[in-house]
């Protein structure tokens, strides 16, 4: 079963950047990896938005198709848009990226939920994007770090009232962490997991052994 139009959608992107298919399957790909910042609408809904059903069961329950999409992609051989060539026998990015955001908002509290989200989400593509256009390190991990201490920092300022030297310090070893686990090649691990799971579980075991701090 092929779950897409055949890359017409890409190709079309591509064109309007002023590139070819392979472009428009990249922006295409960054795209969706961006739209994962709406998750953390979870963490600002009731409880209980459907009244009956806790969110949590909602969440899992969103967590638990996906999985059953990857299942079928092996099993029954559905084609799914965006996947490359590398991830056809084994177990695709978004499925990472998807245990990666749960894991996020189950088990970190809300501003550090919230800072890793917006981190993977938004500049894990950046990097990307500046790694493909400088080989420089300090020129494509430098706005990396900018932009996601700003991001970290925002978090925790709006859900967590954190303010002074403890929100700085934080949103500087949120960033350093992320980045640094973004670099490496994890094999058949997408960095999703990493860069999503390891600063926040970082932050999350500083305030439970200094609660004081912030």
């Amino acid at each position: 079963m092929r779950l897409h139009t055949g890359g017409r959608f890409r190709r079309w992107l591509g064109a309007r950047a002023g590139g070819d298919f392979e472009k428009g399957d990249r922006l295409h790909r960054r795209l969706l990896h961006g739209l994962g910042a709406f998750a953390i609408l979870y963490l600002l809904v009731p409880p209980r938005l459907l009244v009956v059903v806790p969110n949590d069961v909602i969440l899992l329950a969103a967590l638990e198709l996906i999985l059953v999409v990857e299942y079928l992609r092996h099993v029954r051989h559905w084609e799914l848009p965006t996947i490359r060539p590398y991830e056809v026998g084994r177990i695709a990015s978004y499925v990472f990226y998807a245990v990666a955001l749960t894991g996020a908002l189950l088990l970190f509290p809300r501003p550090i939920a919230a800072a890793v989200i917006l981190g993977t989400a938004l500049v894990d593509p950046l990097l990307g994007e500046l790694r493909l256009r400088s080989s420089r390190p300090a020129v494509s991990i430098l706005p990396g770090l900018v932009a996601y201490t700003f991001l970290a920092g925002l978090a925790f300022a709006l859900l967590g009232g954190w303010r002074g030297a403890a929100l700085v310090g934080f949103a500087l070893l949120a960033a350093a962490i992320a980045v640094a686990a973004e670099w490496p090649n994890w094999g058949s691990v997408d960095d999703d997991l990493a860069m999503t799971l390891v600063p926040g579980a970082v932050l999350t075991a500083i305030l439970l052994a200094w609660p004081g701090l912030v």
